[in-house]
């Protein structure tokens, strides 16, 4: 089974992810691939570079081809993002501040990233 995570819920990345999630992943227990993960709201503040969560989670990532995406709505609302409003859902807005991997996008973006992993549920967080 393959699943993605999109982290919308107050302190989702703090309980969740990083107590729960985060330390399956990293010791090969979580029991289903996990084709990507978007973070809302205060939730991306874990991505930022030099957090420990963030900095555990982007190596999991890498290893394991993990998609991480930031709402870009979100990211340029707490100046982790270069672009506008006007060009958030469009693609053109770029994470900055961030681990390595994290890319910023909003639902279309995240619909054609993992388009080709085909999750089987979208788990909400």
């Amino acid at each position: 089974m393959t699943v993605a995570y999109l982290f919308a819920t107050n302190m989702a990345s703090t309980t969740k992810l990083a107590t729960m999630i985060l330390p399956q992943l990293e010791r090969g227990t979580h029991g289903v691939k996990v084709a990507g993960m978007m973070f809302f709201d205060d939730n991306l503040y874990c991505l930022r570079a030099g957090d420990p969560v963030g900095e555990r989670l982007a190596k999991v990532a890498a290893e394991q081809g993990i998609l991480l995406m930031v709402c870009d709505q979100c990211a340029v609302r707490r100046g982790l993002a270069d672009g506008t409003f006007d060009q958030c859902g469009t693609g053109s807005v770029t994470a900055k501040g961030f681990v390595n991997g994290v890319v910023a996008g909003c639902f279309p973006q995240l619909y054609a990233a993992l388009g080709g992993a085909k999750p089987d549920q979208v788990i909400t967080l």
